[in-house]
């Protein structure tokens, strides 16, 4: 797919919005107290940017552009941050409780919070807007009955229903905007049908035979799926699980007699264990590089074009595919990955 620098992903322009799709019934609940609080404590505080919180960039991100000036909102992670092990400092917590709406992912991401944020659900709108992905969409977790991979952002089709929710919850809480959140929600669908679009093409020119995806924890297994990748993470779905000696000896014995050398570097992991793969294969007489770093479970730095959701998962698309061996531009689907990115 050719760079365009015409259209720019919505988080540079105005943006358009649209229909909400389900969520389980915890986040039904945090909808549903949205809207009474909305409708019974908002009465002529309409000019007023509704004050939202956010755990994730990602998260974050996405309700800025749907909800444009009817919106103020933080993220409590940034960029770096590992939300696995993440857990709310003081200041955190006060942002929380004076906020008027809490968006929250969900699906065990933010484990360390979890009982925090289901409490506080219980006297102000929370809503965990990744469980809108429908269950039938879910990589079931490994090792644990009933929950799921949360890494479903990796896949611009999956993050659809994600904004989704994010709009009906904005909507519920800001019934005035709802026109205008609407309206920017279609635009950043659209944006994400490109981007989508875009990964699609360009992963499909990376060969076969070097499909291989190795990385520091399981978090691209969504992405696998998707476009035709068998993944390996050295730790688990959840960067609490360790990695032993014995599972970064077995993907040295894959890299060495598969011939696979890229591997790639996780901007809110460490780079010990890659490094220890890289070190491993060169003892064995097989070379290794460092195919890039990529976002995985928090984006670039505020500011960047790597720090929207569209820069990040544009920024991890094009890494993959040209450390590949695959072809794709240099400065990515927009022309605005930073150079050398």
């Amino acid at each position: 797919m050719a760079c365009s620098t015409d259209r720019i992903p919505a988080r540079y322009r105005r943006g358009t919005g649209g229909p909400f799709t389900g969520l389980s019934r915890r986040g039904l609940l945090g909808l549903a107290t949205a809207a009474a609080f909305a409708s019974a404590g908002r009465a002529g505080a309409g000019a007023m940017p509704l004050q939202v919180a956010a755990t994730t960039g990602m998260i974050a991100d996405t309700a800025r552009v749907i909800g444009g000036d009817s919106v103020s909102v933080r993220a409590l992670m940034g960029p770096g941050i590992d939300p696995h092990s993440f857990r709310q400092t003081r200041s955190d917590i006060a942002a929380l409780t004076r906020a008027d709406l809490v968006l929250w992912h969900g699906l065990y991401l933010e484990a360390q919070m979890e009982d925090f944020l289901i409490r506080l659900g219980a006297r102000q709108p929370v809503v965990a807007v990744g469980e809108a992905v429908p269950e039938s969409l879910r990589i079931a977790h490994p090792d644990y009955a009933g929950r799921f991979d949360p890494h479903v952002w990796m896949v611009p089709d999956l993050w659809r229903h994600v904004a989704d929710a994010i709009a009906g919850a904005l909507s519920g809480a800001r019934p005035d905007a709802a026109r205008d959140v609407s309206r920017n929600a279609r635009a950043f669908r659209a944006d994400l049908d490109r981007l989508g679009g875009y990964a699609a093409e360009t992963l499909a020119t990376v060969p076969p035979e070097a499909r291989v995806l190795v990385t520091a924890h399981d978090a691209f297994g969504y992405f696998g799926r998707a476009y035709g990748f068998e993944v390996e993470g050295i730790q688990g779905i959840s960067t609490e699980s360790e990695a032993g000696l014995a599972r970064i000896g077995e993907l040295v014995n894959m890299l060495v007699a598969r011939g696979i050398r890229a591997v790639f570097v996780e901007s809110t992991v460490s780079d010990r264990n890659i490094r220890a793969l890289i070190e491993g294969a060169a003892a064995r007489g097989h070379e290794v590089r460092i195919g890039g770093e990529l976002f995985s479970d928090a984006m670039g730095q505020p500011g960047t074009y790597e720090g929207t959701y569209i820069g990040m998962i544009d920024h991890n698309m094009t890494t993959i595919a040209r450390a590949l061996g695959g072809q794709a531009p240099a400065r990515g689907l927009n022309g605005l990955l930073a150079a050398g990115g």
